[in-house]
């Protein structure tokens, strides 16, 4: 049971940080016009991505990390509570679509399980063993990556999973939303992206929110291609689970190719519906079975590969 000192002893702990921070020029936002308040909110927001310009550098010197980790077979973890969390869980399972990543590659814990993504879990985001408990039940290895999410930095499932995994030799990431936090000082990798306080008091999930999701948007797509999962600035990696995707994997392939229909049709049944094997077999002239054992070689990039059925 928490003792009121404790209440004391966090409470002081939120009275230094910025994201808790109280706005008195907002104390009467109540009394404003929604259309004012909307405008405020969206004021708000657009300061985010300048925050986050500050920390380009590390983020992308993570990302180098992450990369040079998941292509010798490790896997990308994000490690939150409550929002946070839900960010992580969010990025890691858009990623087997978006990518054809088997879902085990990236991975995405929340404090309390699954049933926190729709339901608080009383207590959970309060226990560093239980982000031990929770790595360790994936099977967690030095060839993996850890990213700490936490708006506060001081959150301690989100802190203790990254000390975890930094001691068992993991590439870790602290990724919060206050200068000189618990988070970004265990972690190898430490991004602070400052917001400033929020128009809620203490709202993390609006403006760190928001700022926590472009960043993880750069640490997965960023790192997907650096693995060769696209090709340009097209998924040439989709998974067409449905007829969207189906129809987006055709419009890649005419993209790339600027092949017929038919053609595109053709090269995508010779290849199982693998988008990057019908472009190389269009572009590159290729049989299947050529332009399989090309794309092994070339560990799945596709200009590599191409680059290579042009060599005399």
């Amino acid at each position: 049971m928490t003792s009121t000192d404790d209440h004391t002893r966090l409470r002081a702990q939120l009275d230094t940080l910025t994201t808790e921070a109280f706005r008195p020029e907002l104390a009467e936002i109540d009394r404003r016009s929604t259309l004012e308040i909307a405008r405020t909110m969206n004021d708000e927001d657009a300061t985010v991505p300048a925050a986050v310009a500050t920390q380009l550098p590390r983020i992308a010197a993570a990302i180098d990390g992450i990369a040079a980790r998941m292509a010798e077979g490790g896997r990308l973890i994000y490690a939150g509570a409550g929002t946070a969390g839900r960010l992580g869980v969010l990025d890691a399972s858009e990623c087997p679509p978006t990518f054809n990543t088997d879902p085990t590659e990236v991975l995405g814990l929340i404090a309390g399980g699954p049933s926190a993504m729709v339901t608080a879990v009383e207590g959970a985001e309060d226990s560093a063993a239980l982000a031990a408990d929770d790595l360790t039940a994936l099977g967690l290895t030095a060839d993996d990556t850890v990213v700490g999410i936490s708006a506060s930095g001081r959150t301690p499932y989100a802190v203790g999973a990254v000390e975890h995994a930094r001691a068992l030799g993991a590439l870790t990431v602290g990724l919060s939303c206050n200068a000189g936090s618990a988070l970004a000082a265990a972690a190898e990798h430490g991004i602070e992206v400052v917001v400033g306080p929020e128009l809620l008091t203490g709202s993390t999930r609006l403006k760190a929110g928001t700022a926590q999701k472009l960043v993880l948007n750069m640490l997965s797509t960023i790192t997907m291609i650096r693995l060769g999962k696209t090709y340009g600035n097209l998924m040439v990696d989709v998974r067409a689970s449905n007829e969207k995707l189906q129809a987006r994997s055709r419009r890649i392939v005419a993209l790339a190719t600027g092949a017929s229909d038919e053609e595109i049709e053709t090269a995508l049944a010779a290849s199982d519906g693998e988008v990057k094997n019908a472009i190389l077999m269009i572009v590159g002239g290729t049989d299947a079975p050529t332009t399989a054992r090309l794309l092994d070689a070339s560990h799945g990039h596709l200009r590599a590969a191409l680059e290579a059925t042009r060599k005399p």
